[in-house]
């Protein structure tokens, strides 16, 4: 590694500045809910952002790319399928689990969401919710830290071991100083820096590449049917590739972007923003996949690196295209990419550790201090376990985030839907959902039968057993119902207020329209009268 070259620079001050943040962080966090949650105080902006870079983790930068590069179009489907999961996510879930949260005794973990909501004082959901959480966040955050590897191990000539350390360790301190704060405001600056390579990327890709029709031609000369949307795919393929959406509404580490947002009022604005940068971070991720497959054909001298490993073509456009310091900037957004789904997923798993086993079996009466420090040797734990499973230098990022997705989508998102939506449901029926979407997407992984994406069997399997182990239950108590009655209130107040307030400034619209065509029709009457009486005065 060359301290002296551009891109190593900006690599180091990149790095020097999340640290930085950390450490700022680390002032504002005197407890586990500042920790865990940073005290619920985050503004519309901060939410969407730290949401989007929580969610799009390396995959967005390599997996992705590299997938459109080795097929082409038809791996779009699974953009798509992103898209519409994010938009439903946020309509249908993150302004009442928001509010949900709050009334469920302040729950500060998904895990502590589900034992009050349901009331389960056998404590069952919550360490069934906190295993899952473990199993499949450390498969996650394997992947975040194969991701930071190749980042380092293709830019600066390192060996994997050294590339691995490398990039973990910067994530790792200022997780471990700063905590949520420090995570959610690096997230805001990373995926700020995301936003910028991946607009930036794709138009120069395709400048470089002769523009927009010499680049078709180009992709066409190399395999016409990589213009093809369904090329290779069957509906099977298609389900499978558009159910990764399915997986937003189970995905703790977003999830708890919506619980720390300082009220339900910011969920709106806070869903414009998030879903406005993650369209733009999704095309662009698919247009420079895309777009790399006419330049490397053009430069086939300058391949060797995607054609060893195509999940590197982010990596190599960025540096065979643009000055070191441009370069720096573009590489440090896979390192944000990965920093930020990292970070937060960490994050998750040490307020899982912390909250829902320490606090809850160990210790109950344990200071705010001691678990804040309990929190941080978690993250330290969690790391060592992340890094094991990340040391094969075979792993792929898709493959293992494409595993972690589905586990938390089938295991948590049914029955967060069905929480926030259907008040008949029952703990016994959360068990049962929680079970059944984990153990299918386990077994499916093994047979994979008929090359359908375990999401779906996942999600549909753990969807049945909610409703049919809610029916065969004796209803939820009385209190539970009052607390799903106050949940629904609350956020049907705040709508019908939203509701109110896009009418009142149609009609405002609709007034300073007619007020304005009443005054332009005054002059115009006006000026009328006056040439008429100039014409009048002239023929006089």
């Amino acid at each position: 590694m060359n301290l002296t070259h551009p891109t190593t620079i900006t690599f180091l001050i990149y790095i020097v500045a999340m640290v930085g943040i950390g450490f700022a962080a680390w002032r504002r966090t005197k407890n586990l809910s500042d920790y865990i949650l940073g005290g619920r105080r985050l503004g519309s902006f901060v939410t969407a952002m730290s949401a989007g870079a929580s969610d799009m983790s390396g995959w967005l930068l390599m997996g992705l790319p590299g997938a459109l590069y080795g097929v082409g179009l038809s791996e779009s489907w699974i953009a798509v399928g992103l898209i519409l999961g994010a938009w439903f996510n946020w309509s249908l879930v993150a302004g009442r689990l928001r509010v949900y949260t709050e009334l469920t005794r302040n729950a500060l973990t998904l895990p502590d969401y589900f034992t009050y909501r349901f009331e389960d004082r056998s404590r069952l959901l919550r360490v069934l919710a906190a295993v899952v959480i473990l199993v499949f966040f450390t498969i996650y955050c394997a992947s975040g830290m194969v991701a930071g590897a190749r980042l380092f191990e293709r830019t600066f000539g390192l060996s994997y071991p050294v590339a691995l350390w490398t990039s973990a360790c910067a994530t790792i301190v200022y997780v471990f100083i700063g905590g949520f704060l420090a995570v959610s405001w690096t997230d805001t600056v990373q995926a700020l820096l995301m936003i910028f390579a991946l607009l930036l990327a794709p138009v120069v890709v395709l400048v470089k590449a002769g523009g927009l029709h010499q680049t078709l031609d180009a992709i066409r000369a190399v395999d016409v049917q990589r213009l093809d949307w369904f090329r290779g795919t069957s509906w099977i393929g298609i389900v499978s590739l558009m159910a990764w959406g399915l997986g937003y509404m189970g995905q703790p580490h977003i999830l708890a972007r919506f619980m720390s947002a300082s009220s339900i009022k910011v969920i709106p604005n806070a869903r414009r923003i998030g879903m406005t940068w993650m369209i733009l971070c999704l095309l662009g991720a698919v247009l420079v996949g895309f777009f790399g497959i006419a330049y490397f054909a053009a430069h086939p001298e300058q391949a060797a690196p995607v054609q060893a490993n195509r999940e590197t073509v982010f990596i190599t456009l960025s540096q065979v295209l643009f000055n070191p310091w441009i370069a720096g900037i573009l590489l440090s957004a896979i390192l944000a990419a990965v920093m930020s789904t990292l970070s937060c997923q960490l994050l998750v798993c040490s307020s899982a550790l912390t909250e829902d086993f320490y606090k809850s079996f160990l210790r109950p009466s344990a200071q705010q201090t001691e678990l804040v420090w309990v929190g941080r040797a978690m993250v330290l734990m969690i790391s060592a376990i992340s890094l094991a499973i990340a040391s094969n230098p075979e792993s792929r990022v898709l493959g293992l985030v494409g595993y972690a997705w589905a586990g938390f989508g089938a295991a948590f998102g049914p029955v967060v839907l069905f929480s926030v939506l259907w008040p008949r449901m029952t703990r016994n029926g959360a068990l049962a959902g929680m079970l059944a979407g984990a153990l299918t997407v386990v077994i499916w992984r093994q047979g994979a039968w008929w090359g359908l994406y375990e999401m779906v069997p996942g999600f549909g399997l753990s969807c049945l057993a909610i409703v049919l182990f809610s029916l065969l239950d004796r209803a939820p108590a009385q209190t539970i119902k009052d607390t799903f009655a106050r949940m629904q209130q609350q956020t049907r107040q705040f709508q019908n207020s939203v509701a109110a307030d896009v009418r009142r400034l149609k009609l405002q619209g609709k007034q300073s329209l007619l007020t304005s065509a009443a005054t332009v029709l005054k002059e115009a009457q006006t000026t009328q009268g006056n040439l008429a009486d100039r014409a009048a005065r002239s023929v006089l």
